[in-house]
C-alpha cells in the first residue's frame, strides 16, 4: 500500500510544481516551471478547471479560512489542504474529476472570485495567502508513510472527536484533543428558533403539541449520536442537517409553540478546529505544532 501511494505520489508531484515568488509594490506572483494540475469540478457552472497544484491550495485557503487569520493558522491549514487534496488525488485518479469546489471535499474560490469578492483589498489579501502556500510549498502530512486525509472544521465543543464516534472508521491520527481555544469563536454557542409546526415538518414528523426529545446516545464529547423525538428515532447528524444547526452538540427547549434549539460548535468535530489553530497561532505556537496537535502521531513531509 505504501509503496503504490509513493508511486502515485511521484506520478501526481514529479515533475513537481515549482513554484518561485518575487516580491514587487503589486501582487505577489506564482511561476510555474513546470506542474501537475487539480481537476476542480465547479458545481454550479458543472464544468471542470485544471488548477496548477498550489494554485488550487491559495484557492482552498480563500475559501476555508478568513484572511485575516494569523499567518501561522494559515499555514497549518495550507499544510492540510494539500493533504488532503492529494488523498482525494489519489482516489479518484481514474475518475472524470478529483475534487470538487464545495464542503463536499474542500471549498475552492478561484481567481476570478476573489477578484469578485474582494475588489481593491484583492492584492493584499491574496498576498497574505501566497506567503502561507509558498512559505510550506510541497509539505504534506504523513502517518506510518501514509499521506493524512487532514479533515478539518471551523470550531470545537471545547474538544474535538474520535474519528469513529462521527464517521463509520477509526483512524489513529483522528483522536479527540483539547482544543480550548474555541471558547473565543463567534460561533462557538448558537442559538436557532422554530415555530413548532416548522420544526415537525423539517423533520418530516406529524404535528403533535407536545415535544418528547430523548437523547439516547452520545460521543465521547457530548455530541448527540442518536435521539428519539416523539419515539422516532434519529441520527444527531441528521438532526442538525435537517434543521441547519451548526453541529449535532444540540438541547431542545420548548415554550409553547416555538422551539428553541441551543448548539455548541460549528462542523463535525473531526481533525483540525480551525478557530483553535487561530488561538493556538495567537498563543505563540507554529504551523507545525497546530499540526500535531490536532492530527496525533503525524509528521511533516516535503516532495
Amino acid at each position: 500500500m505504501k509503496k503504490m501511494l509513493l508511486v502515485t505520489l511521484l506520478v501526481i508531484l514529479i515533475p513537481f510544481l515549482v513554484v518561485s515568488m518575487f516580491v514587487s509594490k503589486d501582487e505577489i506572483k506564482f511561476h510555474y516551471v513546470s506542474n501537475q494540475v487539480v481537476r476542480v469540478k465547479d458545481v454550479s457552472k458543472n464544468i471542470i478547471l485544471k488548477v496548477p497544484f498550489e494554485e488550487y491550495v491559495k484557492g482552498v485557503l480563500a475559501g476555508e479560512m478568513p484572511t485575516s487569520f494569523e499567518i501561522e493558522a494559515l499555514k497549518a491549514q495550507a499544510v492540510a489542504a494539500r493533504s488532503y487534496a492529494l488523498v482525494q488525488m489519489n482516489k479518484n485518479k481514474d475518475k472524470e474529476y478529483d475534487v470538487v469546489n464545495t464542503t463536499t471535499n474542500q471549498v475552492y474560490l478561484s481567481d476570478e472570485d476573489l477578484k469578485n469578492k474582494w475588489k481593491d483589498e484583492y492584492v493584499a489579501k491574496v498576498n497574505k495567502l501566497k506567503e502561507a502556500v509558498t512559505s510550506t510549498k510541497g509539505e504534506y502530512l504523513s502517518y506510518n508513510g501514509d499521506v493524512v486525509e487532514a479533515l478539518f472544521f471551523s470550531t470545537s465543543t471545547g474538544q474535538t472527536e474520535n474519528s469513529e464516534e462521527v464517521f463509520s472508521s477509526k483512524v489513529p491520527y483522528l483522536r479527540s484533543v483539547s482544543s480550548t481555544w474555541d471558547e473565543a469563536s463567534p460561533v462557538y454557542e448558537d442559538s436557532s428558533s422554530f415555530e413548532l409546526k416548522d420544526f415537525y415538518a423539517k423533520l418530516g414528523l406529524e404535528y403533535n403539541d407536545k415535544i418528547t426529545a430523548e437523547v439516547t446516545e452520545t460521543t465521547s464529547t457530548g455530541r448527540v449520536r442518536k435521539i428519539k423525538i416523539n419515539g422516532v428515532e434519529f441520527n444527531g447528524r441528521d438532526v442538525a442537517t435537517k434543521l441547519s444547526l451548526r453541529s449535532n452538540y444540540f438541547s431542545i427547549i420548548q415554550n409553547g409553540t416555538t422551539v428553541t434549539i441551543n448548539t455548541k460548535g460549528f462542523g463535525h468535530g473531526v481533525g483540525m478546529s480551525q478557530y483553535g489553530a487561530l488561538g493556538m497561532a495567537k498563543e505563540g505556537y507554529k504551523y507545525n505544532e497546530i499540526l500535531k496537535h490536532y492530527y496525533q502521531g503525524t509528521e511533516i513531509k516535503k516532495i
